[in-house]
């Protein structure tokens, strides 16, 4: 399965949204990641990777193609996020969350070849979540970002 077939199988699907287990099966399978917005305080990733996390009008996570590198997860001892973020900036593996643009509740932008799909709330624009394979951001060895402690 590719991130175009997969944003296209669950485009237009109702909020409250979750992927359904024979697509999540096929989304780790492929090694993609689904992200999109739950509630007004949330984003969920599934597929190659499953975490729920806080998110506010712009939050950024760091992608490596071993998983995510988040501020919440490493707590109070991430005195380098600023400069892992940037990092991972340069190299494309940045996904950032934004609330309340476009018509939607939730967008996300990143430089990670993707594709995107809507979910709508009764009929109007809810979300506007991405698919993208993990095996297109930057190698962790490769990505310059430091080790969560």
């Amino acid at each position: 399965m590719t991130k175009e077939e997969l944003a296209a199988a669950i485009t237009g699907s109702e909020y409250p949204f979750t992927l359904p287990k024979d697509l999540k099966r096929a989304a780790r399978a492929a090694d993609l990641v689904v992200i999109y917005g739950a509630s007004d305080d949330l984003m969920e990733c599934e597929g190659a990777i499953d975490e729920e996390l806080g998110a506010g009008e712009e939050t950024a996570m760091l992608f490596t193609t071993v998983g995510l590198f988040n501020e919440e997860a490493c707590g109070e001892q991430c005195c380098f996020f600023q400069e892992a973020k940037a990092l991972a900036a340069k190299r494309g593996g940045v996904v950032t969350a934004h609330w309340d643009t476009d018509g939607y509740s939730w967008t996300y932008t990143t430089a990670i070849p993707h594709a995107t799909f809507e979910i709508v709330e009764e009929g109007l624009p809810y979300c506007r979540g991405i698919v993208f394979a993990l095996s297109d951001v930057a190698p962790a060895a490769d990505s310059g970002l430091p080790e969560c402690p």
